[in-house]
């Protein structure tokens, strides 16, 4: 056992004495980005996962549990790829031009969003669509800081808000099946199942009745 322990011991400080080499930091730090890419996604997507499951799903327990591992692997998986694509191809880049430029970070997370994000599927379409809206309003503030439109005299984000709501409602009374299945989920539970009951239990307690009422 004492064996065991030094052989341990030993086996750490040499990874230690590894990690703090320069030369191999650029390396390092892709392989770390790799980990890091993996707990987020699954911590980000296994609540959530969870909770929509058990919401909006039906099926047996054995089944929704299926499914939340399932999405959480798939979240996890794909951000630690995307992560270990894009501060690898950033390490490139700056090595073999011998310095770091804006274009790199765009033509790297290009590239891994191509081959990593590029498949259609709901785990990827609800990525997408989370990034876009942090997009939209980044570049937003970008226009704003660079002069290129000028700054508001009163905030813009009521009218904003206004404009989203009247929107996404507008496409879900009409133009129902442009949402995303997730999102037409939850506005049927909230717009439509409460036009909808038959008693004291189905309007207080319950969404719908059930067969057995």
């Amino acid at each position: 056992a004492s064996d065991g322990g030094d052989a341990l011991r030993a086996l750490v400080r040499a990874a230690n004495t590894l990690l703090q080499q320069h030369r191999y930091r650029a390396a390092l730090a892709v392989l770390k980005g790799f980990r890091n890419g993996a707990v987020y996604g699954a911590k980000i997507r296994a609540p959530h996962a969870l909770v929509m499951t058990f919401l909006f799903k039906s099926g047996s327990l054995r089944e929704k549990l299926k499914s939340i591992a399932q999405a959480t692997y798939a979240h996890s998986r794909n951000l630690a790829y995307f992560v270990f694509t894009y501060k690898g191809l950033m390490a490139l880049q700056s090595r073999l031009q011998g310095k770091k430029i804006p274009f790199h970070s765009f033509f790297a997370a290009c590239i891994g969003g191509w081959l990593v994000f590029g498949e259609n599927n709901p785990i990827n379409s609800q990525i997408i669509m989370y990034l876009l809206s942090r997009i939209l309003f980044g570049l937003s503030r970008l226009a704003v800081e660079k002069g290129y439109i000028p700054q508001p005299k009163q905030d813009p984000f009521p009218l904003v808000a206004a404009l989203i709501w009247g929107t996404v409602l507008w496409l879900f009374e009409y133009h129902r099946q442009t949402l995303q299945p997730s999102l037409q989920s939850s506005m049927t539970y909230l717009y439509d199942d409460s036009n909808v009951w038959h008693d004291v239990y189905d309007f207080l307690i319950y969404n719908k009745r059930t067969d057995s009422k």
